[in-house]
């Protein structure tokens, strides 16, 4: 996708519209040395939006994550929140910034953590107490308020965390791998938390390398390899506009067939047949017949759905890592 600083909805004398995107990465360039780490890298995140980043290790998010928080400054391109430049220190105000490595301290309790960080986005007394209150109920920490963060799990941990980067109500918030190292139940528990954040209005942008929260828990995804943006939109145009809806079936049988089916192939590496159907209700029981006519015995089938994973692979050739 290619933008320029004309398309950007500016709103008029300062007020905000529904068009003005919540976050703009505009044209964004940068280079470290002879490695070219960006190159031109553009998308917008629209108000109210949960967007997944997706890229393999070396494809230049990391860069682009600090450009959009305003921690790296791009050779080329800017970056907007609401409208205006993040250039204006006043406008990072509006973000709220959760890195993947934890950034706590571990020998303040959970609530003193919680203020520390208040006082750093600019909260003072009465404001400050309510808002470290609703926190700790907020990631359902209440009881374990004054206790050392030391001692808490990782999924503990990680809920402090992300308080502690949205006690200023940011409008816009940025997660760099929120779920890494916790148990299912914590990932839970931390995407409802962002669920309720969203509801409320907050635009969210999520960097995952667990493709099942980039396509339950996102409204649309991009996904950036070699510092471009190399597909973005929905998962179900991602599959549509790649590789296709058609599902794969893929059967084992056995005994002593005459001859291959007809419209089937045959996966020597794995012993088994394939085909593409695109409706599985009308085409399986042919298929199935075809076996059975040149003497197979059907032992086993499976229908795959073409998912984000298929997609990720088609357009980077990579599989995710941490």
């Amino acid at each position: 996708m290619t933008l320029s600083l004309d398309s950007i909805p500016q709103p008029p004398s300062g007020a905000l519209t529904l068009e003005t995107p919540a976050l703009a990465v505009v044209d964004l360039w940068k280079a470290y040395g002879n490695n070219q780490a960006l190159q031109g890298t553009s998308f917008v995140l629209n108000q109210g939006e949960r967007l997944a980043l997706l890229g393999p290790n070396g494809a230049g998010k990391t860069t682009l994550i600090r450009s959009m928080c305003g921690r790296v400054r791009p050779d080329r391109g800017q970056v907007f929140l609401l409208g205006k430049s993040i250039r204006d220190p006043d406008v990072l105000l509006q973000m709220g910034v959760i890195p993947q490595d934890l950034a706590i301290y571990a020998d303040l309790t959970a609530k003193q953590n919680l203020e520390c960080f208040g006082q750093l986005h600019g909260l003072r007394s009465r404001k400050l107490k309510e808002r470290v209150a609703w926190a700790l109920k907020w990631i359902g920490l209440e009881d374990r308020a004054n206790e050392l963060t030391k001692g808490f799990s990782g999924g503990m941990k990680r809920r402090v965390n992300i308080a502690c980067g949205v006690l200023h109500r940011p409008r816009i918030l940025l997660l760099d791998e929120p779920t890494v190292g916790v148990d299912p139940q914590s990932r839970q528990r931390i995407f409802d938390m962002l669920d309720e954040l969203n509801e409320e209005g907050t635009s969210i942008v999520l960097t995952t390398h667990h493709l099942d929260e980039a396509e339950t828990r996102s409204d649309r995804i991009v996904i950036v390899d070699h510092g471009k943006v190399v597909a973005e939109g929905t998962i179900d145009h991602l599959i549509e506009s790649t590789i296709g809806t058609q599902r794969q079936v893929t059967i084992q049988a056995s005994g002593l067939l005459v001859a291959a089916p007809p419209g089937l192939e045959w996966d020597s590496e794995k012993g088994r047949f394939v085909c593409w159907v695109d409706n599985v209700a009308d085409e399986l029981p042919g298929i199935l017949e075809r076996i059975q006519k040149v003497g197979g015995v059907v032992l086993d089938l499976e229908v795959h759905q073409p998912n984000l994973h298929d997609v990720f692979l088609h357009l980077t050739g990579k599989e995710l890592r941490e």
